[in-house]
This record gives C-alpha cells, sequence and structure tokens, in this order.
C-alpha cells in the first residue's frame, strides 16, 4: 500500500489535541485484512494524551468490541466492513451505545459510471452503490458518515466534492470528507462545494505540509465557521 512510518502516535495525537484540532481519527487500516482487533492498549494510551473527541475504528465486529474501545477512552466507533458484511450490526450499535457513537466509513471507488462500496481498506468491491448505502445506515441509525473516496485518496488533488455533497445533501447526518486533501483550499472546496459539515486528512498534517491552526484561520478568512 505505500505506507510511510508517521511517528508515534501517542506523540501525534497529543500534538493535534494541542494544536487545536476539532476531533481525532485512529483507523487501523488493516485490521480487517489481517483478521485483528483494533488495539486497546494504544487507544487507551492516546485517550489519556488528549482532551477532544476521539473516534477509532479497524476490525470492530460486534458490541464487546465497541465496549473494550470506549472503556479504553474512546468516543465513537468507525465501522465499515463488518456494516457491510452484517448491516444489521448498525442496529445493533446505535441501539445500545446510541447514535451518536457509531461512525460509518464508506470507501468508494467509480467504478463502471458507479460509485461502489469497498471494503477491507478500500481493496474489495462490494456489490453496493455509495449512495444507497449511505442512505441505508443512516436509516439504521448511524450518526455520521465517514466518505472516503479511494480514487482520491493519496493524490492531494482535492476532496471528492460531487459525490461528497450529493450524499451529504441527502441525508440528515453529518458526512465527513476524507481523501485527497493537499492543501488549506481542498478544505474549503469540501465546505463549499462538497457541502461537508467536517473534513478528515492525515498525511498532510503528519508530515506537517499544513498546521492545523494555518488552516483553521485560513477557514475563518474564507467565512467558513470554524473553532480557533
Amino acid at each position: 500500500m505505500g505506507l510511510r512510518d508517521a511517528g508515534d502516535p501517542v506523540d501525534l495525537a497529543k500534538l493535534y489535541a494541542d494544536h487545536r484540532a476539532d476531533e481525532l481519527v485512529f483507523l487501523d487500516i488493516t485490521a480487517t485484512v489481517e483478521k485483528r482487533k483494533t488495539l486497546v492498549e494504544l487507544v487507551r494510551r492516546v485517550a489519556e494524551q488528549i482532551n477532544i473527541p476521539f473516534t477509532v475504528g479497524g476490525g470492530i465486529s460486534s458490541k464487546e468490541d465497541v465496549s473494550a474501545l470506549l472503556n479504553a477512552g474512546a468516543d465513537k466507533v468507525s465501522i465499515n466492513s463488518s456494516a457491510v458484511r452484517r448491516p444489521y450490526l448498525v442496529n445493533e450499535l446505535a441501539l445500545e451505545f446510541g447514535s451518536q457513537c457509531v461512525v460509518v466509513a464508506i470507501d468508494t471507488r467509480h467504478v463502471d459510471s458507479k460509485h461502489i462500496v469497498h471494503t477491507h481498506g478500500g481493496r474489495t468491491p462490494t456489490e453496493l452503490e455509495t449512495i444507497a448505502w449511505a442512505d441505508e445506515v443512516q436509516t439504521r441509525g448511524a450518526g455520521e458518515i465517514l466518505l472516503t473516496s479511494m480514487d482520491h485518496d493519496g493524490t492531494k488533488g482535492g476532496f471528492a466534492n460531487e459525490l461528497t455533497a450529493e450524499i451529504s445533501t441527502r441525508l440528515t447526518i453529518p458526512v465527513i470528507a476524507s481523501g485527497g486533501a493537499g492543501n488549506a483550499d481542498h478544505f474549503v472546496d469540501a465546505f463549499t462545494e462538497g457541502k461537508a459539515d467536517a473534513a478528515l486528512a492525515a498525511s498532510i498534517f503528519h508530515f506537517r505540509e499544513v498546521d492545523i491552526p494555518d488552516l483553521k484561520h485560513h477557514l475563518h478568512d474564507q467565512n467558513i465557521e470554524v473553532r480557533i
């Protein structure tokens, strides 16, 4: 996958909290592929260092998994492959822990003129169409959708704003844009053209290509409401 070591996750988490990031999302992106659970002890160490909302995903497939992560300090959980495999899991988690705790991550690729849901870190195509699946998980009780365009992810060419806008305007729950951030203006576009409620990025923050305080001031200057 061309993964790069960006440093110690606990140190980075503290840095982002100190820099006033709005939320931290920890996605163990190979957990499902490697058939293992998210590292609960690492989640505990991160949670001890931050004072911002903390979402954790990767390898989550049961209420017991969610309980362990919430007890370790996570505020929300993100599920993807397990929800596709067993959609009623979304209902179960929403009923047990509340919709505000349940984020459904949707990894999507454009295939044969359709937006298709992919699982296992964006590797495995399904028969689900992205927009229909977004509708379904909202109905089942998801509190947020984390929408990652695998076609844009890693390109630093901008978010999938057209698809994000289509989903965001259909749904009543927040939609987080992910995949493609390369500069501050891409975030502006995600909020204006993409109608996103939030935007997520990783490498540009990890490698200090964009600093969070600078980004927030840039968004504020573009009349986008943001906590500074």
